[in-house]
Parts: structure tokens; sequence; C-alpha cells
């Protein structure tokens, strides 16, 4: 319990007395401890992309997906905890599978992504229950349409977007995605730039082992939520390990280490009124 929500971060129906949901903003802290996806919309579809972190040696390759099949026309990314994020795809699939049954026709995203939030958002309400721990990426692509691209929360929030990341490295991943002129790129260009993006803000310290998972829906696939080819998979990985590279070189490198020297001199100067043996071992 922490100690700034002392009393009013037991149940998710209570206000604290600075209008703050602390079970909220709990489950939104999974979410950020949690893996990065991006999704990314460009002129003919939708490109996905999660690191799904490897945490042993002995998981079979391909399992524990973090990138779902909604409809046949609309797929989902998610970060947070898997669990849930399993439940709401398939709290989707039943929206999805009802609207075709009343209406004979694809759900609209739209329509979809405000339903599965009026769902997350009921359970941030009642303190018999807990929010859910994940957020989640919708993306669509249909004639009528176009495509189209939504993010919920754990808090019930639903926008649109043009390109938005979730995880523990969205801030970085953002803007990597504004650097990018999606509105004139093309799905097959998307992909690799999505791969380079999931490269460039893995974090190599803390998390050795991820895999790649690469999603498109869009004119290349006929409408379709695919999975994207396993060639085109690799090429846009290779792509991706000679930019990071490239990002890696040594001139940036230096550059690294002259800020890191820079910020060694402003601690010993802000510590210069602590005895030098003291100073030295806080530095070390």
């Amino acid at each position: 319990m922490s100690s700034i929500g002392t009393g009013y971060d037991l149940s998710a129906s209570t206000f604290s007395p600075d209008g703050r949901v602390f079970q909220v903003e709990y489950a939104m802290k999974a979410v950020e401890n949690s893996s990065t996806a991006i999704g990314i919309r460009c002129k003919d579809g939708v490109v996905f992309g999660v690191e799904k972190l490897v945490l042993s040696k002995l998981y079979e390759g391909g399992s524990n997906k973090r990138i779902f099949n909604i409809d046949r026309h609309v797929g989902m990314a998610v970060a947070g905890l898997l669990a849930d994020a399993r439940s709401l795809a398939e709290v989707a699939r039943e929206e999805a599978s009802n609207f075709r049954s009343n209406y004979g026709h694809d759900v609209p995203l739209k329509h979809l992504s405000d339903r599965v939030a009026m769902y997350v958002h009921a359970y941030t309400l009642y303190s018999a229950v807990r929010p859910f721990g994940c957020s989640f990426i919708l993306g669509s692509y249909d004639k009528d349409d176009g495509p189209q691209l939504y993010m919920v929360d754990p808090s019930g929030i639903s926008y649109g977007y043009w390109g938005c990341a979730i995880g523990k490295a969205k801030q970085a991943a953002k803007t990597e995605i504004e650097k990018l002129q999606m509105k004139e790129m093309t799905c097959r260009e998307l992909v690799k730039e999505v791969a380079k993006i999931i490269y460039i803000v893995h974090d190599e310290v803390k998390d050795k082992a991820f895999e790649l998972e690469l999603s498109w829906v869009g004119e290349v696939t006929k409408g379709r939520h695919e999975l994207v080819p396993k060639d085109i998979r690799e090429e846009a990985e290779k792509y991706a390990k000679v930019s990071w590279t490239h990002l890696d070189s040594p001139v940036v490198s230096a550059l690294i280490d002259q800020l890191i020297q820079k910020r060694r001199r402003n601690i010993w100067s802000s510590l210069s009124c602590i005895s030098a043996p003291f100073t030295k071992a806080i530095i070390d």
C-alpha cells in the first residue's frame, strides 16, 4: 500500500482527496512495467509491432503471443498482464460476433473500441472488482473507412491515433513514431520502421532476449488481419539490426561518454560540501 494513498487505495470505487483513483493508477503501472507494443496507421493499412520478452530459454518459440485476431479485419496488440489481455480479447471477439449476427456486416472499429472501453471502465467503478492491468491497441481496415487505429487504457479511455505506443518504453517509441511520415507510407515500407523502433527502444541492459511480433491489416492483406509473413519479418528484422548498429556507432558512443562525464562533474560540484572520501563512495 502506498503511503501517499493510505486508506484511499483499497478500492477502485474510492477517490483520494485530490481526485485520484489509486487502483487505476496501479493498473497503469502494470502496463508501464510490461514489454513495449506499438501500432502505426499508414495510407493503406495498420502495422502492429510487439517486443515480447523471453524470460526463459526453455520457452517454445511463438508462445504467449501479445498480438491477437479479434475479427477477420481487426487485430489487437497488448501490453500489461497477459491474462487480463486475453480476457479482454475474448470480450472484443464476442462484441464483433454479436454485431455481425445483428447487423449482417463487419463491426466498425470505433464501435468496437467504444464497447470494449465501456467494459473496461465498468471495472473501475466497484469495490468488488479490480481494474484490468493492461492497455491495448486495436487496428482495422475496410474499403469504406480505410485504416483505423484506437488505443484503450485501464481507465476505459479510448482515443483514435495515427500512431501510438504502450508499455515500458512508450515515450521513447512515441518520439520515434513522430519522426515518420506515416501518412505517405505503405504497409510494406512501414513494417521495417516498426521493427526498427522496437529494436531502438529495447533495453539491452535489463531485458536481454526478446521476440519481435509483427502483424498487419490493409490492402496488402486484402483487408484481413494477419501475421507478417516470415520472409518479410526476417527482412524487417535485418533492416532494424543494421539501423540500430548504425545508431550505436563510435560517434554516438563518444557523445554518450561526454554526457556521462558532464553528469559526473555536476554531481561532484553539488557534493563539494561533503568530505572527499564520502563523496567518492557515493559516485562509485
